[in-house]
């Protein structure tokens, strides 16, 4: 990876957004819990929901990752409020896509995603960015069945 590389991939963006993580911390009484690691790089990211009709209704996490998965955990942190199942599977998707496929950017409230960009050409990168995203849909899974 050369130097234009790192620059391009580590931009101001992502690192302001790494730095100031939505709703991070945990919750004292959640519903669900779940805990998401990628085995590549050892980043993790253990996330608290409690559901209301449906809906995410309270939210933490705690993140140890690298500066792409924190990134990628702000953009979820910011839009994972009120949000159904549905909506954070289809956010999930969409960003795998992106990834993974070259599809578009995910659609608002998850369009955050789009600082991610950069990432697609480094795979290695994926599993990281995608961790808040899992997480949290398993963890609405668990809470609204």
């Amino acid at each position: 990876m050369s130097d234009s590389d790192l620059l391009q991939l580590y931009s101001n963006r992502i690192l302001a957004l790494a730095a100031d993580i939505p709703h991070h911390g945990r919750l004292a009484a959640p519903q669900a819990t779940v805990r998401k690691r990628s085995p590549l790089c050892g980043s993790t990211v253990t996330v608290d929901v409690v559901a209301k009709d449906g809906r995410v209704a309270e939210f933490a996490q705690d993140v140890k990752a690298c500066a792409l998965g924190q990134a990628a955990a702000a953009v979820v942190g910011a839009a994972v409020i009120g949000r159904t199942l549905p909506e954070l599977q289809a956010a999930q998707n969409q960003l795998r896509a992106m990834l993974k496929e070259s599809g578009p950017v995910p659609a608002a409230p998850f369009d955050g995603f789009e600082v991610l960009l950069p990432a697609r050409d480094y795979k290695n990168r994926h599993a990281s960015i995608l961790l808040a995203i899992e997480a949290v849909c398993e963890a609405m899974a668990t809470a609204t069945a």
